[in-house]
């Protein structure tokens, strides 16, 4: 089958390596283009624009999609089928319409659950059970197409979302190559249930307010990790939260109150009291929340931060 590839970051890599590998003709590779990247601003391409040149594949990164040349090559390659994975552009309906098949968009969700940018740390946060990768037929509605493929997989207890992202990824090649050989002819259904939605992140997300339950916090603190990391505003700037994990309070005190500075770190919260277990100050390298609280000179009943 002849198969466009759109996607840009890691997480598609997979699925292309996996389209190559299961026999199909990828005629064009198309992601986002290159970014400046370090102290030296060089010049970047993404992973997936790497791993096509790596194999010999045709590629692509228009700076517009919805005009110029790119709808026109899109028609030009003549594919049966388009796969779209964290491409990071939304498609006029002119390139959903080129390939005979239309195009399939391969999503980190169980749809229509989580729609949108974010949906495995949206998962992660919301303290959901279970998570997957839907494939759907391509609609100019952001995500609500009908769906093709559905697989399924328990999030773990203590799973950030940097190892359920590498987990997801590996499904999502699964899902496509399935979707692949099911697409000519095969049932797409309806989306069933309410929608939810992940909006983007951005550096906020992360952000604590010790005011809120430790379960809560603990969730959002592995759902931005690694990016845009969990933190919590203290007097020498933003303290980033790396690992903490909630534990019973032994005593009642005002959320953000330090409990225990050893053998771990401890701060009372709206509900109970979360365990920093490594943190990094501005400027500084990762430690344990214990050693911090030694180099800080951190003392049982202060707060960890000016009352919010």
């Amino acid at each position: 089958m002849r198969v466009i590839f759109m996607g840009t970051p890691d997480f598609a890599v997979p699925t292309l390596q996996a389209i190559v590998d299961a026999g199909h003709e990828v005629v064009l590779v198309v992601a986002q283009p290159d970014k400046p990247v370090g102290r030296g601003r060089k010049l970047q391409s993404p992973p997936t624009i790497t791993l096509a040149r790596e194999l010999g594949l045709p590629t692509a990164q228009p700076r517009a999609v919805r005009a110029g040349s790119f709808p026109a090559r899109v028609e030009s390659v003549q594919a049966d089928v388009a796969v779209v994975i964290a491409y990071g552009r939304l498609l006029v309906p002119r390139v959903l319409d080129a390939p005979r098949l239309g195009c399939l968009n391969v999503h980190a969700s169980l749809l229509p659950r989580w729609r949108g940018a974010a949906p495995i740390q949206a998962a992660i946060e919301a303290g959901d059970h279970e998570t997957g990768v839907c494939v759907q037929r391509m609609v100019e509605a952001l995500d609500e197409g009908p769906l093709l493929v559905e697989l399924t997989t328990p999030i773990g207890e203590r799973e950030t979302a940097g190892e359920l992202h590498d987990r997801l990824s590996i499904l999502a090649a699964e899902a496509a190559v399935q979707a692949l050989a099911e697409v000519d002819g095969g049932t797409f259904r309806p989306q069933q249930g309410e929608p939810t939605y992940a909006a983007k992140l951005d550096r906020s997300s992360g952000e604590v307010h010790w005011h809120e339950p430790a379960l809560i916090l603990d969730r959002r603190i592995r759902a931005m990790s690694p990016w845009p990391g969990g933190w919590v505003a203290w007097d020498k700037g933003p303290l980033k939260i790396l690992a903490a994990h909630p534990v019973a309070a032994e005593e009642t005190a005002p959320p953000g109150t330090i409990l225990a500075t050893s053998p771990e770190l401890v701060i009372a919260t709206g509900d109970g009291a979360l365990a920093l277990d490594q943190v990094r100050a501005p400027g500084r390298k990762a430690v344990s929340g214990a050693d911090f609280a030694n180099g800080a000179r951190l003392a049982p009943h202060d707060p960890l931060a000016p009352p919010e």
